[in-house]
Protein backbone atom coordinates (compact mmCIF):
# COMPACT_ATOMS: atom_id res chain seq x y z
CA UNK A 1 0.00 0.00 0.00
CA UNK A 2 1.51 3.27 -1.30
CA UNK A 3 1.66 6.47 1.10
CA UNK A 4 -1.73 7.95 -0.42
CA UNK A 5 -3.83 4.84 0.01
CA UNK A 6 -2.53 4.58 3.61
CA UNK A 7 -3.82 8.27 3.80
CA UNK A 8 -7.20 7.23 2.98
CA UNK A 9 -7.94 5.09 6.02
CA UNK A 10 -9.13 7.36 8.95
CA UNK A 11 -7.62 7.16 12.34
CA UNK A 12 -9.25 5.33 15.21
CA UNK A 13 -10.24 8.41 17.15
CA UNK A 14 -11.98 10.14 13.89
CA UNK A 15 -13.95 6.95 13.27
CA UNK A 16 -15.07 6.51 16.94
CA UNK A 17 -16.38 10.72 16.53
CA UNK A 18 -18.11 9.35 13.48
CA UNK A 19 -20.08 7.13 14.95
CA UNK A 20 -20.67 9.01 18.02
CA UNK A 21 -22.18 11.51 15.73
CA UNK A 22 -24.57 9.11 14.02
CA UNK A 23 -25.43 7.17 17.36
CA UNK A 24 -26.74 10.80 18.74
CA UNK A 25 -28.75 11.32 15.50
CA UNK A 26 -30.33 8.06 15.85
CA UNK A 27 -31.11 8.38 19.13
CA UNK A 28 -31.95 12.15 19.67
CA UNK A 29 -33.93 11.53 15.99
CA UNK A 30 -35.64 8.92 17.39
CA UNK A 31 -35.06 6.68 13.75
CA UNK A 32 -35.92 3.33 13.74
CA UNK A 33 -32.73 2.87 11.60
CA UNK A 34 -29.80 5.30 10.22
CA UNK A 35 -27.18 4.41 7.58
CA UNK A 36 -24.26 6.57 7.04
CA UNK A 37 -20.99 6.83 5.23
CA UNK A 38 -18.12 8.89 4.59
CA UNK A 39 -15.83 9.09 1.42
CA UNK A 40 -12.66 10.84 0.87
CA UNK A 41 -10.32 11.06 -2.00
CA UNK A 42 -12.97 9.17 -4.10
CA UNK A 43 -13.12 5.76 -1.85
CA UNK A 44 -15.74 4.99 1.05
CA UNK A 45 -13.38 5.30 3.85
CA UNK A 46 -15.98 4.82 6.28
CA UNK A 47 -19.38 3.13 7.10
CA UNK A 48 -21.64 3.22 10.23
CA UNK A 49 -25.58 2.03 11.17
CA UNK A 50 -27.74 2.60 14.56
CA UNK A 51 -30.78 0.90 14.75
CA UNK A 52 -33.47 0.14 17.43
CA UNK A 53 -33.61 -3.39 16.92
CA UNK A 54 -31.43 -5.30 18.82
CA UNK A 55 -28.41 -6.92 17.37
CA UNK A 56 -29.22 -5.88 13.85
CA UNK A 57 -28.22 -3.08 11.80
CA UNK A 58 -28.79 -1.92 7.83
CA UNK A 59 -24.91 -1.74 5.79
CA UNK A 60 -24.29 -0.48 3.05
CA UNK A 61 -26.09 -2.40 0.17
CA UNK A 62 -29.66 -1.64 2.31
CA UNK A 63 -32.54 0.30 0.13
CA UNK A 64 -33.90 3.95 1.77
CA UNK A 65 -36.57 6.20 -0.24
CA UNK A 66 -33.62 9.11 -1.31
CA UNK A 67 -36.99 11.49 -2.21
CA UNK A 68 -35.53 15.03 -3.64
CA UNK A 69 -31.57 14.04 -4.13
CA UNK A 70 -33.48 12.13 -7.16
CA UNK A 71 -33.58 15.69 -8.86
CA UNK A 72 -29.83 15.54 -8.71
CA UNK A 73 -30.37 12.88 -11.23
CA UNK A 74 -32.62 14.40 -13.24
CA UNK A 75 -30.91 17.32 -13.70
CA UNK A 76 -27.63 14.75 -14.47
CA UNK A 77 -29.74 13.80 -17.80
CA UNK A 78 -30.87 17.38 -18.60
CA UNK A 79 -27.40 18.54 -18.60
CA UNK A 80 -26.70 15.45 -20.53
CA UNK A 81 -28.74 16.73 -23.48
CA UNK A 82 -27.44 20.02 -23.48
CA UNK A 83 -23.89 18.70 -23.82
CA UNK A 84 -25.18 16.70 -26.36
CA UNK A 85 -26.59 20.14 -28.50
CA UNK A 86 -29.71 18.83 -28.09
CA UNK A 87 -30.95 21.45 -26.07
CA UNK A 88 -29.80 25.19 -24.77
CA UNK A 89 -30.25 25.90 -20.84
CA UNK A 90 -31.57 29.49 -22.33
CA UNK A 91 -33.90 27.61 -24.50
CA UNK A 92 -37.96 27.99 -23.62
CA UNK A 93 -39.49 25.02 -22.11
CA UNK A 94 -42.17 25.44 -25.30
CA UNK A 95 -39.15 24.48 -28.03
CA UNK A 96 -38.91 21.13 -27.02
CA UNK A 97 -42.38 20.42 -24.98
CA UNK A 98 -44.86 22.12 -26.45
CA UNK A 99 -48.16 22.66 -24.49
CA UNK A 100 -47.78 22.60 -21.05
CA UNK A 101 -48.72 26.52 -20.37
CA UNK A 102 -45.69 27.39 -18.43
CA UNK A 103 -43.50 26.99 -21.93
CA UNK A 104 -41.67 30.10 -21.30
CA UNK A 105 -39.96 29.07 -18.74
CA UNK A 106 -36.49 27.97 -19.42
CA UNK A 107 -34.61 24.70 -18.90
CA UNK A 108 -31.78 27.20 -17.02
CA UNK A 109 -34.64 28.37 -14.47
CA UNK A 110 -36.25 24.87 -13.69
CA UNK A 111 -33.10 23.20 -12.92
CA UNK A 112 -32.19 26.10 -10.76
CA UNK A 113 -35.68 26.41 -9.15
CA UNK A 114 -36.02 29.56 -10.15
CA UNK A 115 -39.14 29.30 -12.95
CA UNK A 116 -41.60 30.67 -10.49
CA UNK A 117 -43.29 27.73 -10.20
CA UNK A 118 -45.56 26.61 -7.17
CA UNK A 119 -43.43 24.37 -4.59
CA UNK A 120 -46.29 21.87 -4.23
CA UNK A 121 -49.07 20.53 -6.97
CA UNK A 122 -52.37 21.40 -6.61
CA UNK A 123 -55.10 18.73 -4.62
CA UNK A 124 -53.86 15.77 -2.09
CA UNK A 125 -49.94 15.91 -0.95
CA UNK A 126 -48.87 14.18 -3.47
CA UNK A 127 -46.07 12.75 -1.69
CA UNK A 128 -48.80 10.78 -0.07
CA UNK A 129 -51.55 10.26 -2.19
CA UNK A 130 -52.11 7.88 -5.13
CA UNK A 131 -49.96 9.45 -8.56
CA UNK A 132 -53.52 8.59 -10.43
CA UNK A 133 -54.51 11.68 -9.16
CA UNK A 134 -52.19 13.58 -11.54
CA UNK A 135 -52.26 11.45 -14.77
CA UNK A 136 -51.17 14.68 -16.59
CA UNK A 137 -49.11 17.66 -16.65
CA UNK A 138 -52.46 20.09 -16.39
CA UNK A 139 -53.13 18.03 -13.21
CA UNK A 140 -48.91 18.40 -11.79
CA UNK A 141 -49.44 22.30 -12.86
CA UNK A 142 -52.98 23.46 -11.89
CA UNK A 143 -54.48 25.64 -12.78
CA UNK A 144 -52.50 28.75 -11.62
CA UNK A 145 -48.96 27.03 -11.75
CA UNK A 146 -46.99 30.98 -11.19
CA UNK A 147 -46.27 31.69 -7.54
CA UNK A 148 -43.32 34.43 -8.84
CA UNK A 149 -42.15 36.06 -12.20
CA UNK A 150 -39.86 33.37 -14.17
CA UNK A 151 -36.32 34.36 -13.53
CA UNK A 152 -36.67 36.81 -10.22
CA UNK A 153 -36.26 34.44 -7.27
CA UNK A 154 -35.82 31.06 -5.83
CA UNK A 155 -38.72 29.16 -5.11
CA UNK A 156 -37.85 25.32 -4.36
CA UNK A 157 -40.80 23.65 -7.23
CA UNK A 158 -41.22 19.84 -7.18
CA UNK A 159 -43.50 19.94 -10.27
CA UNK A 160 -40.68 22.25 -12.19
CA UNK A 161 -38.65 19.05 -11.86
CA UNK A 162 -41.59 17.16 -13.13
CA UNK A 163 -41.40 19.08 -16.76
CA UNK A 164 -37.59 18.45 -16.49
CA UNK A 165 -38.13 14.83 -16.24
CA UNK A 166 -40.76 15.11 -19.28
CA UNK A 167 -38.46 17.06 -21.42
CA UNK A 168 -35.88 13.85 -21.01
CA UNK A 169 -38.73 11.55 -22.27
CA UNK A 170 -39.75 14.06 -25.09
CA UNK A 171 -35.99 14.55 -26.33
CA UNK A 172 -34.76 10.53 -25.74
CA UNK A 173 -38.53 9.30 -26.50
CA UNK A 174 -37.92 6.65 -23.88
CA UNK A 175 -39.55 6.77 -19.95
CA UNK A 176 -36.94 8.50 -17.42
CA UNK A 177 -36.44 6.18 -15.62
CA UNK A 178 -35.34 3.80 -18.62
CA UNK A 179 -32.87 6.78 -19.68
CA UNK A 180 -31.90 7.21 -16.48
CA UNK A 181 -30.46 3.71 -15.85
CA UNK A 182 -28.94 3.36 -19.15
CA UNK A 183 -27.07 6.81 -19.28
CA UNK A 184 -26.12 7.14 -15.82
CA UNK A 185 -27.19 4.35 -13.35
CA UNK A 186 -25.34 1.43 -15.40
CA UNK A 187 -22.36 3.45 -16.07
CA UNK A 188 -21.41 4.49 -12.80
CA UNK A 189 -22.51 1.37 -11.39
CA UNK A 190 -25.22 2.04 -9.36
CA UNK A 191 -26.76 -1.38 -9.66
CA UNK A 192 -28.53 -0.74 -6.22
CA UNK A 193 -30.25 2.57 -7.35
CA UNK A 194 -33.96 2.06 -8.75
CA UNK A 195 -37.35 3.52 -8.94
CA UNK A 196 -38.98 0.61 -6.64
CA UNK A 197 -37.70 -0.88 -3.84
CA UNK A 198 -35.54 -3.75 -4.12
CA UNK A 199 -34.77 -6.27 -1.07
CA UNK A 200 -33.06 -5.47 1.01
CA UNK A 201 -34.69 -2.23 1.68
CA UNK A 202 -35.95 -0.12 4.98
CA UNK A 203 -39.79 0.23 6.17
CA UNK A 204 -40.82 3.85 6.00
CA UNK A 205 -42.31 4.43 9.40
CA UNK A 206 -43.60 7.88 11.21
CA UNK A 207 -42.63 8.31 14.79
CA UNK A 208 -45.28 10.06 16.81
CA UNK A 209 -43.89 13.46 18.25
CA UNK A 210 -44.86 12.95 21.98
CA UNK A 211 -44.56 9.28 22.46
CA UNK A 212 -42.07 6.39 21.78
CA UNK A 213 -44.49 4.69 19.00
CA UNK A 214 -44.65 4.47 15.55
CA UNK A 215 -46.65 3.42 12.54
CA UNK A 216 -45.84 2.44 8.89
CA UNK A 217 -46.22 5.16 6.07
CA UNK A 218 -47.83 4.34 3.18
CA UNK A 219 -45.56 3.53 -0.03
CA UNK A 220 -47.13 5.29 -3.12
CA UNK A 221 -45.85 5.24 -6.84
CA UNK A 222 -44.80 8.88 -7.44
CA UNK A 223 -46.01 8.41 -11.27
CA UNK A 224 -45.19 11.77 -13.26
CA UNK A 225 -43.62 13.40 -10.09
CA UNK A 226 -41.30 10.50 -9.97
CA UNK A 227 -38.56 12.28 -11.63
CA UNK A 228 -38.46 14.69 -8.96
CA UNK A 229 -38.44 12.61 -5.98
CA UNK A 230 -38.76 8.40 -6.77
CA UNK A 231 -35.55 6.58 -6.52
CA UNK A 232 -34.42 4.36 -3.98
CA UNK A 233 -30.93 3.74 -2.95
CA UNK A 234 -28.41 3.10 -0.76
CA UNK A 235 -25.10 4.27 0.83
CA UNK A 236 -22.78 2.32 -1.27
CA UNK A 237 -24.49 4.02 -4.38
CA UNK A 238 -24.48 7.52 -3.29
CA UNK A 239 -21.17 7.40 -2.02
CA UNK A 240 -20.23 6.42 -5.35
CA UNK A 241 -22.26 8.72 -7.15
CA UNK A 242 -20.90 11.45 -4.87
CA UNK A 243 -17.47 10.96 -5.88
CA UNK A 244 -18.53 11.51 -9.57
CA UNK A 245 -20.16 14.89 -8.47
CA UNK A 246 -16.34 15.69 -7.30
CA UNK A 247 -14.95 14.45 -10.19
CA UNK A 248 -17.11 13.77 -12.95
CA UNK A 249 -17.25 11.22 -15.62
CA UNK A 250 -17.03 11.01 -19.29
CA UNK A 251 -19.13 8.28 -19.57
CA UNK A 252 -21.57 10.41 -17.80
CA UNK A 253 -21.02 14.01 -17.67
CA UNK A 254 -17.61 16.04 -17.84
CA UNK A 255 -15.78 17.59 -14.82
CA UNK A 256 -16.27 20.77 -15.64
CA UNK A 257 -20.15 19.94 -16.48
CA UNK A 258 -20.53 18.93 -12.96
CA UNK A 259 -18.62 21.79 -11.84
CA UNK A 260 -21.05 24.03 -13.38
CA UNK A 261 -23.73 21.79 -10.92
CA UNK A 262 -21.68 22.71 -8.38
CA UNK A 263 -21.77 26.62 -9.17
CA UNK A 264 -24.49 29.00 -7.95
CA UNK A 265 -27.31 29.88 -10.73
CA UNK A 266 -29.86 32.03 -8.82
CA UNK A 267 -29.39 34.09 -5.95
CA UNK A 268 -30.16 32.99 -2.53
CA UNK A 269 -33.51 32.52 -1.42
CA UNK A 270 -34.64 35.57 0.89
CA UNK A 271 -33.35 35.89 4.35
CA UNK A 272 -31.40 32.31 4.32
CA UNK A 273 -28.16 34.09 2.99
CA UNK A 274 -26.15 31.07 3.25
CA UNK A 275 -28.14 28.88 0.81
CA UNK A 276 -28.24 28.54 -2.80
CA UNK A 277 -28.68 26.62 -5.82
CA UNK A 278 -26.86 24.94 -8.75
CA UNK A 279 -28.18 22.89 -11.93
CA UNK A 280 -29.69 20.28 -9.45
CA UNK A 281 -27.33 20.90 -6.20
CA UNK A 282 -28.12 22.92 -3.26
CA UNK A 283 -25.29 24.75 -1.90
CA UNK A 284 -24.69 25.69 1.90
CA UNK A 285 -21.88 26.82 3.88
CA UNK A 286 -21.14 25.22 7.63
CA UNK A 287 -19.16 27.93 9.14
CA UNK A 288 -16.04 28.59 6.55
CA UNK A 289 -16.48 25.64 4.53
CA UNK A 290 -18.83 25.22 1.60
CA UNK A 291 -20.70 22.21 1.02
CA UNK A 292 -22.39 20.55 -1.77
CA UNK A 293 -25.05 18.57 -2.12
CA UNK A 294 -29.17 17.41 -1.31
CA UNK A 295 -31.53 16.72 1.18
CA UNK A 296 -34.49 14.64 0.41
CA UNK A 297 -37.61 13.26 2.23
CA UNK A 298 -40.57 11.48 1.64
CA UNK A 299 -42.94 10.13 4.49
CA UNK A 300 -40.74 7.60 6.19
CA UNK A 301 -37.80 8.94 5.01
CA UNK A 302 -35.21 11.11 4.92
CA UNK A 303 -31.72 11.04 3.19
CA UNK A 304 -28.91 13.72 3.05
CA UNK A 305 -26.08 13.96 0.01
CA UNK A 306 -23.10 16.07 1.33
CA UNK A 307 -19.27 17.30 -0.31
CA UNK A 308 -17.04 19.57 0.24
CA UNK A 309 -14.69 19.98 -2.64
CA UNK A 310 -12.07 21.95 -0.71
CA UNK A 311 -11.82 18.36 1.77
CA UNK A 312 -12.53 16.34 -1.01
CA UNK A 313 -15.05 14.59 1.76
CA UNK A 314 -18.68 13.08 1.09
CA UNK A 315 -21.27 11.68 3.40
CA UNK A 316 -24.18 10.18 3.03
CA UNK A 317 -26.94 9.42 5.69
CA UNK A 318 -30.39 7.91 5.33
CA UNK A 319 -33.49 7.07 7.89
CA UNK A 320 -36.43 5.50 7.90
CA UNK A 321 -38.42 7.96 9.76
CA UNK A 322 -40.54 11.43 8.45
CA UNK A 323 -39.29 13.54 10.52
CA UNK A 324 -36.56 13.81 13.27
CA UNK A 325 -32.97 13.71 11.54
CA UNK A 326 -31.97 16.19 10.07
CA UNK A 327 -29.89 14.58 7.35
CA UNK A 328 -28.03 17.65 6.02
CA UNK A 329 -26.76 18.72 9.75
CA UNK A 330 -25.74 15.21 9.87
CA UNK A 331 -24.30 14.47 7.02
CA UNK A 332 -22.51 17.96 7.03
CA UNK A 333 -20.91 17.31 10.30
CA UNK A 334 -19.65 13.70 9.66
CA UNK A 335 -17.40 16.04 6.71
CA UNK A 336 -16.35 18.03 9.40
CA UNK A 337 -15.33 15.58 11.62
CA UNK A 338 -12.89 14.04 8.78
CA UNK A 339 -11.57 17.55 7.62
CA UNK A 340 -11.02 18.84 10.70
CA UNK A 341 -9.32 15.77 12.43
CA UNK A 342 -7.50 14.76 9.12
CA UNK A 343 -6.78 17.38 7.00
CA UNK A 344 -6.59 16.90 3.19
CA UNK A 345 -2.60 16.81 1.96
CA UNK A 346 -2.42 18.73 -0.91
CA UNK A 347 -0.88 17.55 -4.15
CA UNK A 348 2.72 17.53 -4.53
CA UNK A 349 4.17 20.44 -5.64
CA UNK A 350 5.67 19.87 -9.19
CA UNK A 351 7.18 22.47 -11.94
CA UNK A 352 5.24 23.47 -15.39
CA UNK A 353 6.05 20.34 -17.65
CA UNK A 354 6.23 22.78 -20.90
CA UNK A 355 8.60 24.38 -20.37
CA UNK A 356 8.96 26.52 -23.73
CA UNK A 357 5.16 27.87 -23.68
CA UNK A 358 5.95 29.37 -19.90
CA UNK A 359 4.88 33.43 -20.16
CA UNK A 360 7.36 34.26 -17.60
CA UNK A 361 6.97 37.84 -18.95
CA UNK A 362 3.36 37.84 -17.46
CA UNK A 363 4.26 36.82 -14.16
CA UNK A 364 5.20 38.68 -11.28
CA UNK A 365 3.62 42.68 -9.92
CA UNK A 366 1.29 44.67 -11.69
CA UNK A 367 -0.27 47.47 -10.81
CA UNK A 368 -4.03 48.63 -11.46
CA UNK A 369 -3.78 52.17 -10.78
CA UNK A 370 -2.29 52.10 -7.42
CA UNK A 371 -3.57 48.54 -6.64
CA UNK A 372 -1.22 45.58 -6.29
CA UNK A 373 -1.58 42.70 -8.09
CA UNK A 374 0.08 39.42 -8.82
CA UNK A 375 0.09 36.82 -12.03
CA UNK A 376 1.11 33.39 -11.20
CA UNK A 377 1.73 30.88 -13.50
CA UNK A 378 0.79 27.39 -12.19
CA UNK A 379 1.67 23.98 -13.56
CA UNK A 380 -1.81 23.36 -14.93
CA UNK A 381 -1.22 25.80 -17.24
CA UNK A 382 -3.44 28.55 -15.92
CA UNK A 383 -2.90 32.39 -14.68
CA UNK A 384 -4.18 33.05 -11.23
CA UNK A 385 -4.39 36.98 -11.30
CA UNK A 386 -4.98 38.30 -7.38
CA UNK A 387 -3.93 41.16 -4.87
CA UNK A 388 -0.84 41.58 -3.54
CA UNK A 389 -3.15 42.77 0.09
CA UNK A 390 -5.63 40.56 1.88
CA UNK A 391 -8.52 42.38 -0.75
CA UNK A 392 -8.81 42.65 -4.15
CA UNK A 393 -10.40 40.66 -7.13
CA UNK A 394 -8.56 37.50 -7.65
CA UNK A 395 -9.22 35.39 -11.11
CA UNK A 396 -7.94 32.39 -12.81
CA UNK A 397 -7.60 32.18 -16.15
CA UNK A 398 -7.38 30.16 -18.86
CA UNK A 399 -5.06 29.80 -21.94
CA UNK A 400 -6.57 30.10 -25.40
CA UNK A 401 -4.97 29.26 -29.38
CA UNK A 402 -5.02 33.16 -30.09
CA UNK A 403 -2.95 33.78 -27.44
CA UNK A 404 -5.03 35.56 -24.59
CA UNK A 405 -6.47 34.02 -21.43
CA UNK A 406 -10.52 33.70 -20.55
CA UNK A 407 -11.49 34.45 -16.93
CA UNK A 408 -13.01 31.36 -15.26
CA UNK A 409 -13.60 32.07 -11.73
CA UNK A 410 -14.52 35.46 -9.51
CA UNK A 411 -15.14 38.70 -10.95
CA UNK A 412 -13.42 38.09 -14.08
CA UNK A 413 -15.17 35.00 -15.13
CA UNK A 414 -15.75 35.05 -18.94
CA UNK A 415 -13.57 38.20 -19.36
CA UNK A 416 -10.68 38.57 -21.52
CA UNK A 417 -6.94 39.26 -20.60
CA UNK A 418 -4.72 40.47 -23.53
CA UNK A 419 -1.08 40.83 -22.90
CA UNK A 420 -0.66 44.30 -25.35
CA UNK A 421 3.32 44.42 -26.98
CA UNK A 422 5.14 47.19 -28.02
CA UNK A 423 7.09 46.92 -31.54
CA UNK A 424 10.09 45.17 -29.94
CA UNK A 425 7.37 42.44 -28.75
CA UNK A 426 7.86 43.33 -24.90
CA UNK A 427 4.62 43.23 -23.18
CA UNK A 428 3.74 46.77 -22.59
CA UNK A 429 0.63 46.03 -20.65
CA UNK A 430 -2.17 44.14 -19.70
CA UNK A 431 -5.68 44.86 -20.95
CA UNK A 432 -8.62 43.17 -19.32
CA UNK A 433 -12.12 43.80 -19.15
CA UNK A 434 -11.26 47.24 -19.66
CA UNK A 435 -8.54 47.79 -17.06
CA UNK A 436 -4.88 48.08 -17.73
CA UNK A 437 -2.19 46.43 -15.40
CA UNK A 438 1.05 48.36 -15.65
CA UNK A 439 4.56 47.12 -14.26
CA UNK A 440 4.34 50.23 -12.06
CA UNK A 441 1.61 52.46 -10.82
CA UNK A 442 0.26 54.66 -13.20
CA UNK A 443 3.02 53.87 -15.48
CA UNK A 444 3.36 56.64 -17.92
CA UNK A 445 4.43 54.64 -21.11
CA UNK A 446 1.38 52.95 -21.03
CA UNK A 447 -2.11 53.94 -22.34
CA UNK A 448 -3.56 54.69 -18.91
CA UNK A 449 -6.91 55.60 -19.33
CA UNK A 450 -7.20 59.39 -18.56
CA UNK A 451 -3.81 59.81 -18.63
CA UNK A 452 -0.99 60.66 -15.91
CA UNK A 453 -0.05 63.61 -15.00
CA UNK A 454 2.87 64.64 -16.38
CA UNK A 455 4.93 65.70 -13.44
CA UNK A 456 4.45 62.40 -12.12
CA UNK A 457 4.58 61.16 -8.33
CA UNK A 458 5.81 63.82 -5.73
CA UNK A 459 4.81 65.03 -2.06
CA UNK A 460 3.04 67.22 -0.52
CA UNK A 461 4.64 70.40 -0.18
Amino acid sequence: MDALSEDLELLPATRRALRHRIAVAQSEGRAPSLVAAVVRGGEVVWEGSRTSVEGHGPDGNVQYRIGSITKTFTAVLVLRLRDEGLLDLSDPLEKHLPGTGVGEVTVAQLLAHAGGLAAETPGAWWERSPAALRPELADVLGEEPFKHVPGRRFHYSNPGYTLLGSLVEALRGKPWEEVLRAEVLEPLGLDRTSGQPRAPHAGGWAVHPWADVMMPEPLEDLGLMAPAGQLWSTTNDLARFAGFLLRGDDRVLSAETVREMRTSAVPSEPGIAESGYGFGLQLATDGTRRLVGHGGSLPGFVAGLWLSEADDVAAVVLANCTSGVPPMTVAGDLVRIVAEAEPRFPEPWRPFEEADRVPLELCGPWYWGTSANVVRLRADGSLELGPVGATGRAARFRAESDGTWTGLTGYYAGETLRAVRREDGSVSHLDLASFVFTREPYDPEAPVPGGVDPQGWRGIG
